[in-house]
């Protein structure tokens, strides 16, 4: 996989930095992380203004995927679900490390009726990808989601700004497992690695940042995030000994701040 690349940016706001590093970088917004350096200031009757300054850091691209024949039958593109002849060497880059997927006789009810959904919403969508599944690993003794790993040509669609087209699949195939199985189905989707590398990327950003904050002695904030990525900001530093962190803002605009303890 590819190196990550990072750059720096400065704008008279937040979303001018940002586009100004995504051009620079030649990525969408989606496959980066964005660590606020400096927020803006106006200053006191014009003197002291300061800019934003933004840092973006790539995310590697996914790993691309053979090429399909020209020639294709008048018929819904076909989904499959690689349950049984995964080839482990060449899908390593798409699941994290110590993962394996499993075969359908490994499964259970909730995978099995979670591929069978997510089969269908993709055919309806005229999507032709594969599905890789395994178990996620998790902390805290939680229940490990089964993950229905997507992989194919041009899925950039199905992450959408931020993963929020990812994010709305995953409720749409959730919502309909659940109807099935009569109860909460325990799945995740991800679209060649995405929440993977993302979750990689948050793992490096909070720990290089908890350095920043302890460094300069003053709060750091990050972008705003979702839910689900916020929670990987905070478990990963829930036991660092020189910061504490917490949630500000309100909606989509609620971010993660790393405050160093004071000595």
């Amino acid at each position: 996989m590819s190196e990550t690349r990072s750059v720096e940016t400065s704008g008279a706001d937040i979303e001018t930095a940002i586009e100004l590093g995504l051009k620079q970088l030649s990525v969408s917004r989606e496959s980066v992380i964005v660590e606020i350096l400096e927020e803006p200031s106006r200053g006191l009757l014009g003197l002291g203004a300061r800019q934003a300054h933004v840092r973006l850091t790539t995310a590697a691209p996914p790993r691309p995927a053979p090429p399909t024949s020209t020639i294709q039958a008048d018929v819904e593109p076909p989904v499959r679900a690689m349950v049984e002849d995964v080839d482990a060497d060449e899908d390593d880059d798409l699941l994290p490390d110590g993962v394996t997927p499993v075969g359908e006789a490994d499964m259970d009810e909730d995978a099995r009726v979670g591929v069978a959904t997510l089969q269908e919403l993709l055919a309806k969508m005229q999507i032709d990808a594969e599905i890789m599944v395994y178990r996620a690993q998790v902390e805290d003794n939680e229940a490990p989601p089964w993950v229905l790993q997507i992989h194919g040509r041009d899925l950039g669609m199905l992450i959408g700004r931020r993963g929020e087209t990812l994010s709305a699949l995953q409720y749409i195939t959730r919502l309909i497992a659940s109807r099935e199985l009569q109860r909460r189905a325990n799945i995740v989707l991800d679209v060649e690695g995405y929440k993977s590398r993302r979750e990689q990327m948050l793992h490096r950003l909070a720990e290089r940042m908890a350095e920043q904050a302890v460094q300069m002695g003053r709060t750091v904030a990050l972008e705003p995030m979702s839910p689900y990525e916020r929670r990987i900001v905070h478990l990963t530093l829930r036991d660092h000994p020189d910061v504490i962190t917490q949630s500000i803002g309100e909606g989509n605009h609620r971010k993660v701040t790393i405050i160093p303890h004071r000595r």
